[in-house]
């Protein structure tokens, strides 16, 4: 379970966050504030993972509290009903999301999911094998509450389409989780996979050939390749190539 404070100085806000909190099963809360000067102990007391941090707050901004109290640990997405400090949020590493009020359940759930990957990925990181010699991840799926694990071993390819990636699997399967395709690109070990255009990453095991600019897949369609993550394609292909002919001499 994720453990999750709210800070907001309107209660109506607390409230709405606190009902999304409670509608989605890999959340918990453990606190919440009007005073942004609360947080630090709170934090501690509770072991937040994830803060919900309302940027227009008396006494101090949420930009300004995040500028004077740096936890890498601590996840946060900011909420506002301003967009003009979406950009400066994103210079904070542990900012993941920046939501605008009123906030849908569904925007709610789709920065929540990337909570829950990188928290995923970094505890397998942290307490499995290291990251080069895990076999799977674990991903939180369309359907409301599923978290599935998937073997990397069954992955033909992913396609990213905006703010979702869609994982299709060599048991024919098509899993649908809500992040983009360069934090999953991230969470792949590198010697398995190859990120071929913008929208498609493939297994090299399941490369049976290249047709130009297109790769052809085991029981797959063909996946195009394009821009700068053709380049970088060739360039690994290839050095397969040359590998292969070395050790039939």
């Amino acid at each position: 379970m994720i453990k999750c404070l709210i800070v907001d100085d309107e209660r109506p806000a607390i409230n709405i966050l606190t009902k999304f909190v409670n509608d989605t099963p890999y959340l918990t809360l453990v606190g919440s504030t009007t005073d942004v000067m609360e947080i630090p102990a709170m934090v501690k007391t509770h072991k937040a993972d994830l803060l919900f941090l309302d940027i227009h707050m008396p006494k101090l901004t949420g930009l300004d509290f995040l500028k004077l109290h740096a936890d890498e640990n601590l996840k946060v997405i900011l909420t506002t009903a301003y967009p003009q400090f979406a950009l400066e949020s994103y210079e904070f590493p542990n900012v993941v999301d920046y939501l605008m009020k009123p906030i849908p359940y569904e925007r709610f759930l789709k920065a929540t999911d990337k909570v829950l990957n990188i928290v995923n990925h970094q505890k397998l990181s942290t307490e499995g094998l290291p990251a080069e010699q895990q076999d799977f991840i674990f991903v939180k799926t369309e359907h409301k509450g599923k978290i599935q694990k998937i073997n990397f071993s069954d992955i033909v390819y992913i396609e990213g389409m905006k703010n979702y990636v869609t994982i299709c699997t060599t048991k024919g399967d098509r899993i649908v989780t809500y992040i983009g395709i360069g934090e999953i690109e991230e969470s792949l070990p590198v010697k398995d996979f190859l990120r071929v255009h913008r929208s498609y990453i493939v297994a090299i095991k399941s490369i049976e050939a290249l047709d130009g600019n297109e790769v052809i897949m085991k029981n797959a369609p063909r996946i195009p390749t394009a821009g700068k993550y053709k380049d970088d394609f060739l360039t690994v292909f290839q050095k397969r190539i040359v590998n292969l002919k070395n050790k039939l001499v």
